[in-house]
């Protein structure tokens, strides 16, 4: 049998939501070639949107190299050949080209074909988590469930990652001097910063009415997008017509427009701020990992399913907190994502008296959620296990 470790592994991702899909097979492809010495070929539908988070990337390209991985545009048809290597991914179930699928099942040794899946902290991730689904010709595809626990498939996180971390928060420069290369002004040291990446939500027009009575300065760092559409009370002009850098203040609060840059840059900009509001799977755990309180604004879903994903989370999120400080912190996530304007103004009062415990509870958590392995070192794992 081949061993993963002397071919290439396929990766095909379809962009979805702009960044949230790419964004996590990017950090994954990057991990496994980076630490694992892997041949990772990755196949993107959309390289236009790919750009925004990997400037150096050319999408007029078929084919390219960047931080050791191969990508190829996914055009339909292919205008790149597909060449069966040992692992065959298609993330969160993508539909693979039917010439691939045929390519896979017919060749010599099939690659080990995986479906990688959304994260979710809910209970079923680890029954569901390694399970074969046969799909003809003598070949199984097997399901890689991310999620928190032991039996799951782990979450991705780059093993210099907290050393990194720790170094630049260590340093209040560090913050300081990032936000100027941004192009954002009038931030002082010991400013409150909030970060946001939100879907759109009535929440937001309630904590900037709070934000904007409060004693002291609250920045709100922003790019353009679906959050920007529920602060449009708050700018002198169109959503689409602000630029990066630009400033609008309301009383003490400061809205900062942020110019795009790419997941190291944003990874920089989550650990400089001091509560980060994020969306999507991608941002979602970078948030974690930087070890600063957060709001997770999930997407929502029909019958408020994203409710219970939300739940799910919350309970692992608060297992070692005070109740009174995880009730307070489950009100405020609660509250945000049901749009209750009054109600989010009311927890983020009551969060503001919990903020020394709730930070040490943040910095924490990313240790006690990693455990000892992470998903790239699982997926390994598992290719090992399964091509024996």
């Amino acid at each position: 049998m081949t061993s993963p470790h002397s071919n290439h592994w396929d990766i095909f991702c379809a962009v979805v939501d702009n960044y949230g899909d790419i964004g996590v097979t990017w950090r994954l492809s990057k991990q496994l070639a980076l630490e694992y010495q892997l041949a990772i070929v990755l196949w993107v539908d959309d390289l236009k949107s790919f750009a925004h988070i990997l400037p150096t990337l050319d999408p007029t390209l078929s084919s390219q190299t960047l931080e050791g991985v191969t990508i190829n545009q996914w055009n339909t048809p292919l205008n790149v050949d597909y060449t069966p290597g040992a692992v065959l991914i298609e993330a969160f179930a993508c539909e693979l080209p039917e010439p691939v699928k045929a390519t896979a099942k017919s060749a010599p040794t099939p690659p080990l074909w995986l479906n990688l899946e959304y994260l979710s902290a809910e209970d079923w991730v680890d029954g569901c988590h390694g399970l074969p689904s046969f799909q003809g010709g003598g070949i199984n595809k097997y399901f890689y469930m991310p999620g928190f626990s032991a039996a799951s498939g782990g979450l991705i996180c780059e093993r210099t990652l907290f050393d990194e971390r720790d170094a630049w928060q260590a340093d209040s420069a560090n913050k300081l001097n990032l936000f100027k290369s941004l192009g954002l002004s009038g931030i002082e040291k010991d400013d409150k910063v909030v970060s946001l990446f939100s879907y759109e939500t009535l929440a937001l027009e309630g904590l900037c009415a709070l934000w904007s009575a409060s004693s002291s300065p609250v920045h709100l760092l922003v790019p353009k997008g679906r959050s920007l559409s529920s602060l449009a009370s708050y700018l002198p002009k169109s959503p689409a017509d602000v630029t990066p850098g630009e400033r609008f203040c309301h009383g003490a609060l400061s809205i900062h427009i942020l110019p795009m840059t790419d997941q190291a840059g944003y990874d920089r900009l989550l650990w400089s701020a001091d509560f980060n509001i994020v969306r999507g799977e991608d941002s979602f755990l970078r948030a974690q990992w930087a070890g600063r309180p957060f709001i997770w604004h999930i997407y929502q879903q029909e019958e408020d399913y994203h409710l219970v994903k939300l739940e799910a989370f919350m309970r692992l999120y608060c297992d070692n907190l005070a109740p009174e400080i995880a009730d307070c912190w489950k009100n405020l996530n609660l509250a945000f994502n049901q749009q209750q304007a009054d109600a989010v103004q009311q927890h983020w009062q009551n969060i503001e008296s919990f903020a020394s415990p709730l930070l040490a509870h943040a910095k924490q958590w990313p240790i006690d959620a990693l455990k000892t392995t992470d998903l790239a070192t699982r997926l390994v794992q598992f290719v090992k296990k399964s091509l024996r």
